[in-house]
């Protein structure tokens, strides 16, 4: 599928228990596109001059603000020469994430959270540790926007806005081929994480589950992620994603019967022993599920002794 659609993946290591992403050139008549950049490591530099040797990239797409997809943008950039784009709101995220403003604030967040300081303090040096991965910065020259087409490879492809994962992430979508490059929104044997990171959208699980029915009506058969292999049948893997949220809500629900903090629902929902980055993600999944049952009137949170508790209703 790949080669009839002029595309070539180029999966990238990466130093988590995630340890790959795939990244996407896309030949044309005038260069090369690239689709996401890995993080900004010797390794990620190295493998993109051996894939680019000799080619003109005439443009870098920035499907999201994460730092696997967007960190080597502005290196690679400034190596090339070509255009960045990416949506104005994950453009936002992504100079404020890993700026001063913001991590001061990241320890207050986990305080009100429940988290321990100690542990505290490591989640918020975790995030501060991707700046390097991630800088410099590109010049964004052009905004990704919603219906708006796009040429990759042989095919052209709508932009489709698919919130959750990030604000800002999307989706491409082919109807000729019927194929969705879907980046982190489907993927085929993980769920994508949806956490809220103390900015942007405040219900960003409600946000994920409306842009998998967007999905869903389209009938996808080919999806191309951006974690794991290609597969068959986007409704089929959108239904099991569902249920996977579905079921944690549930399971929340009846945890917080009694006034429990983020971090007491985070060792309930995610009971094994974490690395401090899998940790951080742990969090944010789980005040993004909290957060959905809260906004639905499912449950109340209420500040006690500088603590959120969350319960239910």
């Amino acid at each position: 599928m790949l080669d009839q659609l002029g595309i070539k993946k180029v999966t990238l290591d990466l130093p988590f228990r995630l340890n790959h992403v795939n990244c996407f050139i896309g030949e044309t008549d005038n260069g090369v596109k690239v689709m996401d950049t890995g993080l900004h490591r010797n390794q990620t530099v190295q493998r993109w001059n051996e894939e680019l040797e000799g080619k003109r990239v005439s443009d870098i797409i920035i499907t999201h603000y994460h730092p696997d997809h967007f960190g080597y943008a502005g290196g690679l950039q400034q190596l090339t020469g070509a255009n960045v784009w990416m949506t104005e709101t994950d453009e936002r995220a992504a100079f404020s994430s890993w700026e001063k403003p913001f991590l001061q604030q990241l320890k207050d967040n986990y305080k009100l959270a429940g988290i321990p300081k100690e542990i505290a303090t490591e989640l918020a040096d975790n995030t501060s540790s991707f700046y390097p991965y991630v800088t410099p910065y590109p010049i964004v020259h052009d905004y990704l926007r919603e219906g708006e087409q796009i040429q990759f490879g042989t095919y052209e492809y709508e932009i489709i806005c698919t919130p959750g994962h990030s604000d800002g992430l999307v989706t491409l979508y082919n109807p000729e081929k019927n194929v969705l490059l879907s980046t982190d929104h489907i993927l085929p044997k993980i769920t994508p994480n949806i956490s809220y990171w103390f900015h942007g959208e405040e219900n960003p699980l409600k946000n994920y589950l409306a842009s998998l029915e967007k999905i869903k009506k389209l009938q996808v058969e080919w999806v191309i992620p951006s974690h794991g292999n290609p597969f068959l049948d986007a409704n089929k893997r959108i239904q099991e994603i569902k249920k996977h949220h579905e079921d944690r809500l549930s399971f929340l629900l009846e945890e917080i019967k009694v006034e429990t903090t983020v971090y007491e629902a985070t060792e309930k929902l995610f009971p094994k022993k974490m690395s401090v980055h899998d940790s951080r993600f742990a969090v944010g999944e789980t005040i993004a599920h909290l957060e959905y049952l809260r906004i639905a009137g499912e449950c109340s949170k209420e500040l006690t002794n500088g603590v959120y508790q969350y319960k239910t209703n």
